[in-house]
Protein backbone atom coordinates (compact mmCIF):
# COMPACT_ATOMS: atom_id res chain seq x y z
CA UNK A 1 0.00 0.00 0.00
CA UNK A 2 2.81 2.44 0.85
CA UNK A 3 4.45 1.78 -2.53
CA UNK A 4 1.32 3.00 -4.34
CA UNK A 5 1.30 6.23 -2.36
CA UNK A 6 5.01 6.85 -2.95
CA UNK A 7 4.68 5.93 -6.64
CA UNK A 8 1.64 8.17 -7.02
CA UNK A 9 3.47 11.04 -5.33
CA UNK A 10 6.44 10.62 -7.69
CA UNK A 11 4.18 10.58 -10.77
CA UNK A 12 2.22 13.65 -9.66
CA UNK A 13 5.42 15.53 -8.80
CA UNK A 14 6.98 14.65 -12.16
CA UNK A 15 3.87 15.82 -14.03
CA UNK A 16 3.79 19.10 -12.10
CA UNK A 17 7.51 19.69 -12.69
CA UNK A 18 7.08 18.90 -16.40
CA UNK A 19 4.18 21.37 -16.69
CA UNK A 20 6.16 24.11 -14.95
CA UNK A 21 9.23 23.47 -17.12
CA UNK A 22 7.11 23.58 -20.30
CA UNK A 23 5.48 26.85 -19.23
CA UNK A 24 8.82 28.46 -18.42
CA UNK A 25 10.39 27.42 -21.74
CA UNK A 26 7.47 28.43 -23.96
CA UNK A 27 5.91 31.39 -22.13
CA UNK A 28 7.59 32.30 -18.87
CA UNK A 29 10.73 34.17 -19.82
CA UNK A 30 9.61 35.90 -23.02
CA UNK A 31 8.66 39.56 -22.85
CA UNK A 32 7.15 41.66 -25.64
CA UNK A 33 9.44 44.38 -26.96
CA UNK A 34 7.74 47.79 -26.95
CA UNK A 35 8.08 49.71 -30.23
CA UNK A 36 9.91 52.46 -28.33
CA UNK A 37 12.56 50.11 -26.89
CA UNK A 38 16.15 50.14 -28.22
CA UNK A 39 15.74 46.49 -29.33
CA UNK A 40 12.92 47.62 -31.65
CA UNK A 41 15.24 49.95 -33.57
CA UNK A 42 16.19 47.93 -36.61
CA UNK A 43 19.62 48.41 -38.11
CA UNK A 44 21.59 46.89 -40.95
CA UNK A 45 25.35 46.90 -41.39
CA UNK A 46 26.45 49.25 -44.16
CA UNK A 47 28.71 47.95 -46.92
CA UNK A 48 30.50 51.32 -47.06
CA UNK A 49 31.13 52.01 -43.38
CA UNK A 50 30.86 48.53 -41.87
CA UNK A 51 28.72 50.04 -39.10
CA UNK A 52 25.06 49.30 -38.27
CA UNK A 53 22.69 52.03 -39.50
CA UNK A 54 18.99 52.43 -38.68
CA UNK A 55 16.59 51.52 -41.48
CA UNK A 56 13.01 52.57 -42.13
CA UNK A 57 10.64 50.17 -40.40
CA UNK A 58 7.09 50.11 -39.13
CA UNK A 59 4.58 47.67 -37.60
CA UNK A 60 7.24 46.14 -35.34
CA UNK A 61 6.30 43.17 -33.16
CA UNK A 62 9.02 41.55 -31.09
CA UNK A 63 9.84 39.28 -28.20
CA UNK A 64 13.00 38.73 -26.20
CA UNK A 65 14.17 37.14 -22.96
CA UNK A 66 17.00 37.89 -20.56
CA UNK A 67 17.76 34.18 -20.22
CA UNK A 68 19.37 33.78 -23.64
CA UNK A 69 20.54 36.11 -26.41
CA UNK A 70 19.06 33.66 -28.95
CA UNK A 71 15.45 34.29 -27.91
CA UNK A 72 15.12 37.59 -29.79
CA UNK A 73 12.55 37.55 -32.62
CA UNK A 74 11.06 40.46 -34.52
CA UNK A 75 8.56 41.00 -37.32
CA UNK A 76 8.17 44.31 -39.13
CA UNK A 77 7.64 45.99 -42.48
CA UNK A 78 10.14 48.14 -44.37
CA UNK A 79 9.30 50.41 -47.31
CA UNK A 80 12.88 50.03 -48.60
CA UNK A 81 13.29 47.95 -51.78
CA UNK A 82 15.42 44.83 -51.94
CA UNK A 83 17.51 46.43 -54.69
CA UNK A 84 18.37 49.39 -52.45
CA UNK A 85 19.02 47.14 -49.46
CA UNK A 86 21.35 44.76 -51.33
CA UNK A 87 23.39 47.67 -52.72
CA UNK A 88 23.65 49.45 -49.39
CA UNK A 89 23.84 46.77 -46.70
CA UNK A 90 25.89 43.63 -46.07
CA UNK A 91 24.21 40.36 -47.08
CA UNK A 92 24.41 37.60 -44.46
CA UNK A 93 25.85 34.42 -45.95
CA UNK A 94 24.59 31.72 -43.57
CA UNK A 95 21.16 32.72 -42.23
CA UNK A 96 19.37 30.15 -40.10
CA UNK A 97 16.10 31.41 -38.65
CA UNK A 98 15.45 29.93 -35.23
CA UNK A 99 12.04 28.57 -34.27
CA UNK A 100 9.89 31.01 -32.28
CA UNK A 101 7.33 29.99 -29.67
CA UNK A 102 4.08 28.85 -31.28
CA UNK A 103 2.13 31.73 -29.77
CA UNK A 104 4.33 34.32 -31.56
CA UNK A 105 2.31 34.03 -34.77
CA UNK A 106 4.08 36.50 -37.03
CA UNK A 107 7.42 34.63 -37.05
CA UNK A 108 7.45 31.36 -39.04
CA UNK A 109 11.07 30.18 -39.12
CA UNK A 110 10.36 27.34 -41.54
CA UNK A 111 8.71 29.67 -44.06
CA UNK A 112 11.48 32.24 -43.70
CA UNK A 113 14.15 29.55 -44.10
CA UNK A 114 12.51 28.19 -47.26
CA UNK A 115 12.27 31.70 -48.72
CA UNK A 116 15.95 32.30 -48.00
CA UNK A 117 16.93 29.01 -49.64
CA UNK A 118 14.91 29.72 -52.79
CA UNK A 119 16.10 33.33 -53.04
CA UNK A 120 12.63 34.76 -52.44
CA UNK A 121 13.97 36.62 -49.39
CA UNK A 122 17.43 38.05 -48.69
CA UNK A 123 19.19 38.01 -45.31
CA UNK A 124 21.26 40.93 -44.09
CA UNK A 125 23.66 41.37 -41.20
CA UNK A 126 21.99 43.64 -38.71
CA UNK A 127 24.70 43.70 -36.05
CA UNK A 128 27.79 41.55 -35.67
CA UNK A 129 28.36 40.28 -32.12
CA UNK A 130 25.27 41.95 -30.67
CA UNK A 131 26.13 39.58 -27.81
CA UNK A 132 29.50 37.79 -27.71
CA UNK A 133 29.36 35.15 -30.46
CA UNK A 134 25.85 36.11 -31.57
CA UNK A 135 24.80 38.09 -34.66
CA UNK A 136 21.46 39.75 -35.33
CA UNK A 137 20.13 38.83 -38.77
CA UNK A 138 17.29 40.42 -40.76
CA UNK A 139 15.50 38.70 -43.65
CA UNK A 140 13.56 40.89 -46.07
CA UNK A 141 10.94 39.84 -48.63
CA UNK A 142 10.25 41.77 -51.85
CA UNK A 143 6.91 43.06 -50.50
CA UNK A 144 8.65 44.64 -47.49
CA UNK A 145 7.85 42.01 -44.88
CA UNK A 146 10.91 41.52 -42.73
CA UNK A 147 11.97 39.33 -39.84
CA UNK A 148 14.81 39.60 -37.34
CA UNK A 149 16.46 37.04 -35.08
CA UNK A 150 19.74 36.40 -33.28
CA UNK A 151 21.91 33.46 -34.27
CA UNK A 152 25.26 32.03 -33.24
CA UNK A 153 28.09 33.24 -35.46
CA UNK A 154 31.29 31.53 -36.58
CA UNK A 155 33.20 32.42 -33.40
CA UNK A 156 31.02 30.04 -31.34
CA UNK A 157 30.36 27.45 -34.05
CA UNK A 158 33.91 26.07 -33.91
Amino acid sequence: MNGKIVGGFIVVTALAAGAVLYYLQVYGYYQPIPASAPAAELRLTSVASGQPEPILADSFEGIDADTSPLRYRGCFHTPMSLALLTETYRVYETPTPLIAPGWFDCFDANRIGEALETGEAVAFLSEKNIHPGVDRVVAVFPDGRAYAWNQINETLEK
